[in-house]
């Protein structure tokens, strides 16, 4: 069964109530009988074990082969084998 959060806007109490999921909201506190409204709580679930997200997979990168770092290492000496020969022509003219 869920745990409810209730706050008393008369009293100004918070209690925890167990309801089942199918069954109304409170309408009165259990204390003073005045209107209550439901919280939002922060969740008590976490994922634990192999194979979930937090422990397996978060903030792992996948390495990159020794092709593809060859090949952007050559795309950027070509850049600036290219910037080079652009300058020197330009000092030419």
């Amino acid at each position: 069964m869920p745990i409810y959060e209730y706050k008393c806007q008369k009293c100004g109490r918070q209690y925890e109530e167990f309801q089942g999921i199918n069954e109304p909201d409170l309408k009165s506190c259990k204390f003073c009988k005045g209107k209550v409204h439901k919280l939002m709580s922060l969740s008590s679930f976490s994922l634990k074990g192999s194979g979930w997200y937090a422990t397996d997979y978060a903030g792992k990168k996948t390495p990159a082969s020794k092709t593809e770092k060859a090949k952007t290492s050559e795309a950027s000496a070509a850049k600036e084998t290219s910037s080079t020969e652009t300058a020197k022509s330009s000092k030419e003219k």
